[in-house]
């Protein structure tokens, strides 16, 4: 793969989303979202994602105009009704809302429904723990996955985010409710890699680590095998109810995934500087494992991110070919 400059990224998706006709400082917010996607190696949702994402502008299935609006609140509760406005766009915004009550009451949760797709689920955890804030958020998704002991597609892939802040570098749990999410599997398809361990099942219902064939067979393995199943349930309906939106079994009646349910909370601990050294020691402690892989020591979630974005600082962004051309043309 050729190696692309960061700013060399953000400017050609800036450049193509301001002949979309979305207003500048959005624009500016969704380049650089889709960028830093890429910068921290998840592909999936960075460069790869940003041609269907443009595709979906055009077509009138994201409203570029709509401003999400406050739909009602109790105290450090609100819910947001995004108006199928730009995913990334009303993530954010939801997101700094939620730091902002948890500014005045400890803690924030904003319940955002009639959302679109908000591509990387890590970048609200580390806004919030750029504002010194643990952060948690998922959303959910159309029907991906069978429920355990099933065969057909009935429940999302949600993605669950828990981030810590950390002045090192913030400590990020980005993970789907697969083995591996469609996205990653997507990655590994397009560069014809099996997974490392078996990530879904094949058509005659054998584990398998093929990607080719789990996209086939449409069934990807839910992670814990039966709690994975049942976590990806109760984190469609916490959303849905939170919300007030739409949840996976509805969203699935729909001929295309949209109007998802996803919810924020950011919890302060910028007043405890204390606990600075309760993440250092079991930062350290972790680290004090012994690894089983001598070249591959034990790390934090989210320590291999960080190792990543600065190799691709320091020496450009992978980009795929064809996605890289693709956007070059726009």
């Amino acid at each position: 793969m050729q190696r692309i400059p960061f700013e060399k990224l953000y400017d050609a998706f800036h450049r193509v989303l301001l002949k979309t006709d979305l207003a500048p400082d959005r624009a500016e917010l969704c380049a650089r979202i889709f960028a830093e996607n890429s910068r921290d190696g998840v592909y999936s949702h960075g460069l790869n994602r940003f041609p269907g994402f443009v595709r979906h502008i055009r077509s009138g299935r994201i409203d570029i105009g709509a401003a999400a609006q406050k739909a009602g609140g109790l105290g450090a509760l609100e819910q947001w009704d995004g108006r199928l406005g730009p995913g990334p766009v009303n993530a954010t915004l939801c997101m700094d809302r939620a730091i902002a009550l948890a500014g005045e009451h400890g803690i924030g949760c904003v319940g955002l429904r009639n959302t679109n797709h908000w591509m990387r689920a890590g970048a609200y955890g580390l806004q919030a723990a750029d504002a010194g804030c643990i952060g948690l958020c998922w959303t959910n998704t159309g029907p991906l996955m069978p429920p355990w002991g099933s065969a057909t597609r009935k429940i999302g892939n949600n993605p669950l985010v828990i981030a810590v802040p950390r002045p090192e570098g913030h400590i990020l749990l980005d993970m789907a409710m697969s083995q591996f999410s469609g996205g990653k599997t997507e990655v590994y398809r397009r560069s014809r890699r099996p997974f490392p361990v078996p990530g879904g099942y094949d058509s005659a219902g054998a584990l398998t680590c093929d990607p080719d064939a789990i996209h086939e067979s449409k069934r990807p393995l839910p992670i814990g095998y039966w709690k994975g199943s049942g976590l990806a349930v109760l984190l469609d309906l916490v959303a849905a109810l939170v919300s007030g939106g739409r949840s996976t079994c509805q969203i699935g009646r729909q001929k295309e995934e949209y109007g998802v349910s996803q919810v924020f909370i950011a919890i302060n601990v910028r007043t405890a500087p204390h606990l600075v050294q309760t993440v250092e020691e079991a930062v350290q402690d972790l680290h004090s494992a012994p690894s089983l892989d001598q070249n591959t020591p034990v790390r934090y979630p989210g320590e291999g991110m960080l190792q990543t974005r600065q190799d691709n600082l320091k020496n450009g962004i992978p980009v795929d070919a064809d996605y890289w051309q693709e956007v070059l043309e726009m």
